[in-house]
């Protein structure tokens, strides 16, 4: 008999208000305090990507390191943090984006990845695609493939993929 899926929704709680009146915060904490769930969902992240040739998971600061150094781990490839700027000790490259007052910058060492190398880059949420459009451009700079995204969240309404095209992306939970 076949085991029944798990629905990682379950494991997502919806907090109000947070961080700022009016935003419903997606709280992936209980998913990651599950011993199933937390495994399912790395899973099924890597799922659409096994025979990809992924060499290299590029998870974006901070909870991006979690899934995406899970990920490395079952595709038997190389982690690359993407931090914020000023977080990295060696030579980076870096790649600017806009938020609603200002802008913010993301980096990577510089020789994190070889020329011509593929990555699949994944974070927990895909909101307006704004970090994940720079960390595209990142991989860009230093010459590598990308060969998908993927998000455990994905916030529909606010037409994040929109702004990744052409990439694969993949999403676990959309809302």
């Amino acid at each position: 008999m076949a085991k029944e899926p798990l629905l990682l929704a379950r494991y997502i709680r919806d907090i109000p208000d947070w961080p700022k009146k009016g935003i419903l915060f997606r709280d992936i904490t209980p998913l990651l305090g599950d011993p199933q769930a937390f495994p399912a969902a790395v899973d099924a992240l890597c799922a659409p990507f096994r025979g990809a040739g992924v060499q290299y998971v590029a998870g974006v600061e901070a909870r991006g390191f979690i899934f995406g150094a899970a990920v490395a781990a079952q595709l038997h490839a190389g982690f690359v943090p993407i931090r914020k700027k000023g977080k990295l000790p060696w030579q980076t490259e870096s790649a600017s984006y806009d938020l609603e007052y200002g802008t913010d910058s993301i980096e990577m060492h510089r020789d994190a990845v070889p020329r011509g190398a593929k990555v699949l880059l994944v974070d927990d949420l895909l909101a307006t695609g704004g970090t994940m459009q720079a960390a595209c451009r990142l991989m860009e700079k230093v010459g590598a493939e990308v060969v998908g995204l993927a998000f455990v969240i994905e916030l529909t309404d606010l037409h994040g993929r929109d702004r990744l095209v052409p990439h694969k992306i993949h999403t676990l939970i959309s809302y």
